[in-house]
């Protein structure tokens, strides 16, 4: 499976997917125009994904910034790696967060209480 890979700019995160290495990994800031559009092949790729997944897959969420319409979408993302975990394969959600951003650490919290995967807070320290 060809790993996703889209460079971030300043309204949109980074972005890596890879399968083989079982790597999910989002970075920046995501205030795309358009969030649905900008998370659908996130969707569709880990969709495509979960059918054979890695034995482990890590995330790593490290996002300085985003808005009410990414939030949606990002929820979406967690619930294609929810699915995948619900079939008995291994995943762990690193949400990072700066040392004195206590929305992003909410924001992490409140995914974790929806979402039924085991999620590490990961303080980032300057």
């Amino acid at each position: 499976m060809e790993p996703l890979i889209i460079e971030g700019t300043p309204k949109t995160p980074s972005v890596r997917f890879d399968a083989q290495q079982g790597l999910v990994e989002i970075k920046g800031r995501s205030i795309p125009e358009n969030s649905i559009e900008f998370y659908k092949p996130l969707v569709d790729w880990l969709e495509k994904y979960g059918e054979n997944p890695a034995p482990l897959t890590q995330v790593n969420v490290q996002l300085e910034y985003f808005n009410t319409s990414s939030s949606k979408c990002i929820l979406d993302v967690f619930k294609k790696l929810e699915a995948i975990f619900k079939a008995k394969h291994d995943v762990v959600i690193n949400w990072y967060y700066e040392e004195d951003d206590e929305d992003m650490l909410e924001a992490g919290e409140d995914y974790e209480s929806i979402i039924r995967v085991p999620f590490k807070m990961v303080e980032i320290v300057d």
